[in-house]
């Protein structure tokens, strides 16, 4: 399963009512470490499909869901079990690190 872009409409449905832990990467086309993150990314949700649902939100496109989490600074990975937020990190990561918000 590829990545999901999340919306302020298909949030509710991608995130809240989701059965698998989420991972949320905010993002914009202009961020030189978004961009850099994109291959990991990727390869998380290659990696743990059907374990992990991985959504990105250019924080351009929808500022409104950058806000609900008080996103300052990007990119922002966010891991999110049960519709509750578990763990945040800021910029560049290794897969490790990310996987690592869900223990």
């Amino acid at each position: 399963m590829s990545e999901i872009n999340l919306t302020s409409k298909n949030y509710n449905e991608e995130v809240e009512k989701s059965d698998i832990p989420v991972l949320i990467d905010f993002w914009a086309t202009w961020c030189g470490p978004c961009r850099a993150m994109m291959p990991i990314v990727e390869k998380i949700a290659e990696e743990n499909n059907g374990k992990i649902k991985v959504c990105k939100v250019n924080v351009d496109e929808e500022s409104e869901l950058a806000s609900k989490f008080g996103i300052m600074s990007i990119p922002t990975f966010v891991a999110i079990r049960s519709g509750k937020v578990i763990g945040t990190t800021l910029g560049v990561q290794s897969k490790e690190d990310i996987l690592n918000l869900f223990k």
